[in-house]
């Protein structure tokens, strides 16, 4: 008996296509592991100055800026990146529970799942870092971008995201936006009030302008 008989062409040719198969498999198994930890992985949280005396400050400028447009005269808001987020802290309601899901979100929805706010105010721009519940667990979410008035409404131009270290595609970010900020129902929450005429990011400070 000829002990180096070639063995059948057909199952020679299928052990490297098995054997591609389970590369394949197991490289895309991998890939979605990877961009699980990815999405999982908290970001760290920039480092925001905080206090409760400039909050106050905050609450003094408002007060200052009412009477001023009280009397018909245009006035200008400024708060730089402290006076900023300690308002936020002392003012946000971040208790609450998940969003349900569906497309878009209720704006008051998503707000009810944030954990933490803190805010980046750039020369011209902001980043935002959000700590938010995704069922019971904390993810992270940091987006970037332009923040201002146009026709009497907020408008937000997102440049980049990422959700915990996942970058998040430019075209996805502005579609996600796109689509919150123009549902009818989000689009009446992000109106601006009649007296205020203008809202910028302006070397590293919010500038909000009343008529």
């Amino acid at each position: 008996m000829n002990q180096d008989a070639p063995e059948p062409a057909g199952k020679q040719a299928s052990i490297p296509w098995r054997l591609v198969f389970r590369i394949i498999r197991w490289t895309t198994i991998g890939g979605a592991v990877v961009t699980l930890a990815l999405l999982l992985h908290k970001a760290p949280p920039p480092a925001v100055e905080t206090s409760p005396q400039a909050a106050a400050r905050v609450e003094e400028k408002i007060q200052q800026v009412e009477q001023t447009i009280s009397s018909g005269v245009p006035a200008t808001l400024r708060m730089d990146e402290t006076e900023l987020n300690s308002y936020l802290a002392a003012h946000l309601d971040l208790a609450g529970n998940s969003p349900a899901s569906g497309a878009p979100p209720d704006i008051e929805q998503v707000r009810s799942a944030v954990r933490d706010v803190k805010v980046q105010l750039l020369d011209d721009s902001v980043r935002a870092y959000v700590v938010f519940d995704f069922h019971g667990k904390d993810m992270t979410l940091q987006l970037e971008g332009a923040l201002h008035a146009a026709n009497g409404y907020l408008q937000f131009v997102p440049t980049s995201g990422a959700i915990g270290s996942l970058p998040i595609p430019r075209s996805t970010l502005e579609d996600a936006v796109r689509r919150m900020m123009d549902s009818p129902v989000n689009r009446e929450k992000l109106k601006l009030p009649a007296d205020l005429s203008d809202l910028r990011i302006e070397h590293g400070e919010v500038v909000v302008s009343y008529k």
